[in-house]
């Protein structure tokens, strides 16, 4: 090399340097615990930060293929297992905020970065020479003296190349790359979709006759959102906390209507249809499957669940169906008889009437109502008991951090500390709605927990949910539903922040589908325990303690509706399994398959032109296809689980020191269900869920 060529080389290293010391997503963060640079990341950051991930990552790959030493498992499983560092740290903070806090640069952005990810997993997954050291580790690892985990990742990751095309030929690598990113770049366009449906939907009213049977807190909400949105009046939209209060108190059947049938038509036609993009997302999930040699999509993704078969899966929802379909129909059968008792006319219930008449009864049942509950549950006052909770079971303690910066304005920040001062995690909170942020509520990480060589890193831990904003006159109040939802969320991340593994991908929530929502759903019965609630639940106005008699009434009306809110989720689950469980695509439209599919168990008349399958974020834009089921799956699990506490003590040390080490720590270090076993001693059972719902 000459002394230009050294000083362009020189120069050119210099620039490199200098561009990654100036993206924040690729620079040693300074802030505490190397928490992200939430404040100084951009948009424009995302492409050069990916293409320097991908970079690294096939550097990383390159190493290992090129090791002249023979492979064993630190030099090809574990260093596997820890490549792709830097795009892991990119693509979590990327996709994260997709979902949470999106604008449409980075949704273009995400189609054009697409390809690129799944040509870097290609060239992992289907990397030959890479497989033929995995394998060579494989096949001798009887003799290698592995500890539990250690073995479990061997064989995961021989699975996991076998599962992403290692053993095909070359034909039919090309072909399952292309169906790949092929997919990928489906699954993107039915959420975004879904969120521009969503949001290009919204009903102002500027007659106070419009606003009839709502409450004050409805209206309030309504009137903000009008103000936002430069509107006079009151605006209601589709996101939960606007949608679902409309439906249940709005005395306007026709407005109610109208509402209903704009959610449930959502990405129904127009430009942004989704009924192609479920066939197309369902027929190369079935491709896929068959070129790895699989006769359906389900025996391709329930070989990784605890639930290993298609046909135990139908068995398992058809158990909780069979007993509650009619029990469903009767309570409907009731609400009814309520109903036109009050003055309803018409020959029977319809979809958008029952939330509002179920309201009504139950408020007159057991004299309940969101109205009456929420000034006793402000958010702070639950953020407070929520964590306070996690204190008394675990002892870990969250102290806020307004020095860290969270993606935005509204995120809070938390240091988790164990119970001798030790940092176990950053916690990230994102409680309210906005249009850059999709519905519903959910957990993920920034940042997951692994220790190499020595060395551990600590999570990032947040969870995103849709609660209703304070106003001008009133902080942030929860119904006793979204309380519910807090105590699921946080319960993933409980799972999340008190991970003690090794590898990435077997910490934290990486386990089975259907296991993960065991340390999410029992952190729900907590919600209904008159000694928890009477320890926070405060009305914000009067500072004073939450009546007995109005805790009695919320435990009383714990199964209020428990048939029907059953057999509304088994209808998903349903669904789910007859899209992916056949082994051709189905000849029928998106919207006649699923009637024919649910027709069985439907318990309102029929609304033409409405969908579950194309805004089911969960099947076609989440990891929950062929694995629905698993919602129930763990309510099974939990409600076995937490019959152990409720005998010891809903506080009880003991059991939930148990639960932390069989369940919370251990992620997927062993098979699920021998770590359920080791923590509760025995297998769980469906009669279980079906006794704590009160379902005969």
């Amino acid at each position: 090399m000459n002394n230009k060529q050294l000083l362009c080389s020189i120069a050119l290293l210099a620039t490199i340097s200098s561009c990654t010391m100036q993206n924040p997503l690729l620079s040693e963060s300074p802030l505490p615990y190397g928490a992200p640079q939430f404040d100084k990341i951009k948009t424009e950051h995302y492409l050069p930060a990916f293409k320097q991930g991908i970079k690294e990552g096939k550097a990383e790959i390159d190493a290992i293929v090129n090791n002249p030493q023979e492979p064993d498992f630190k030099n090809t499983i574990e260093a596997l297992a820890f490549s792709g560092a830097t795009l892991d740290k990119v693509g979590n903070i990327f996709y994260n905020l997709l979902e949470a806090d999106s604008n449409p640069d980075m949704e273009a952005l995400a189609e054009e970065i697409s390809p690129m990810m799944t040509e870097y997993s290609m060239y992992v997954s289907l990397n030959q020479e890479l497989f033929q050291r995995v394998k060579a580790v494989y096949d001798k690892r009887d003799e290698l003296g592995l500890e539990k985990d250690q073995y479990k990742l061997l064989e995961d990751t021989y699975k996991g190349f076998a599962r992403n095309g290692a053993n095909l030929s070359d034909e039919d690598k090309a072909t399952f790359s292309k169906l790949n990113e092929e997919l990928s770049l489906a699954n993107l366009k039915f959420g975004k979709n879904v969120l521009a449906a969503t949001n290009a939907f919204s009903m102002n009213v500027t007659d106070e006759s419009d606003l009839a049977g709502l409450p004050d807190f409805v209206i309030a909400s309504a009137a903000e959102l009008a103000k936002e949105r430069g509107e006079e009046g009151w605006t209601f939209n589709l996101q939960a906390p606007s949608y679902s209060p409309f439906l249940k108190y709005s005395s306007r059947r026709d407005l109610r209507e109208k509402m209903y049938m704009a959610y449930n038509t959502r990405a129904v036609g127009g430009e942004n249809d989704n009924t192609q993009v479920v066939r197309q997302i369902v027929d190369l999930r079935l491709r896929i499957a068959n070129i790895l040699g699989y006769a359906t999509y389900a025996d391709y993704a329930l070989e990784e669940r605890m639930i290993k078969k298609s046909a135990d899966v139908d068995a398992f929802l058809n158990t909780l169906m069979t007993p509650s379909l009619p029990a469903a129909k009767k309570e409907i059968e009731e609400i009814y008889n309520y109903a036109c008792a009050n003055g309803f006319d018409d020959t029977a219930i319809r979809s958008w009437d029952f939330s509002y008449w179920s309201e009504k009864y139950k408020q007159e049942k057991y004299t309940l109502s969101d109205s009456e509950l929420k000034p006793y549950f402000q958010l702070d006052k639950c953020i407070d008991a929520v964590m306070g909770l996690a204190t008394k079971l675990y002892g870990i303690t969250f102290e806020e951090r307004p020095d860290i910066p969270g993606y935005h304005k509204d995120v809070k920040v938390f240091d988790v500390k164990d119970e001798n001062g030790e940092h176990l995690a950053l916690f990230y909170a994102d409680f309210f709605p906005r249009e850059s942020k999709r519905g519903g509520a959910w957990m993920t990480e920034f940042r997951g927990q692994s220790i190499r060589d020595g060395v551990e890193q600590r999570p990032f831990i947040s969870i995103v949910t849709n609660f209703t904003k304070p106003t001008a006159d009133d902080p942030s109040l929860l119904t006793h539903d979204e309380l519910v939802t807090f105590q699921h969320e946080f319960g993933h991340a409980l799972h999340g922040m008190l991970a003690k593994g090794r590898y990435p991908g077997q910490t934290g929530t990486s386990v089975a589908r259907d296991f993960v929502e065991l340390p999410s759903q029992i952190m729900e019965n907590w919600a209904y325990e008159p000694e928890y609630l009477a320890g926070f639940a405060t009305n914000y106005k009067t500072g004073e303690v939450i009546p007995t008699e109005l805790i009695d009434k919320v435990v009383a009306a714990k199964n209020y509706l428990s048939a029907y809110l059953q057999v509304r989720q088994l209808h998903f689950g349903i669904l789910d399994m007859n899209w992916h469980e056949s082994a051709a695509l189905p000849q029928q439209g998106t919207l006649e398959f699923e009637k024919s599919v649910l027709a069985p168990y439907m318990v309102f008349p029929e609304v033409e032109g409405t969908s579950i399958s194309t805004s089911i974020t969960h099947l076609f834009n989440g990891g929950y296809a062929a694995g629905y089921y698993s919602y129930k799956w763990a309510e099974v699990l939990e409600a076995d689980a937490f019959n152990l506490f409720k005998e010891k003590g809903i506080f009880n040390k003991e059991v939930a020191s148990s639960f932390r080490k069989n369940i919370l720590e251990k992620g997927s270090s062993e098979d699920e269900a021998v770590l359920y076993r080791n923590f509760r001693g025995h297998d769980p059972e469906p009669e279980a869920l079906l006794k704590k719902l009160g379902i005969n």
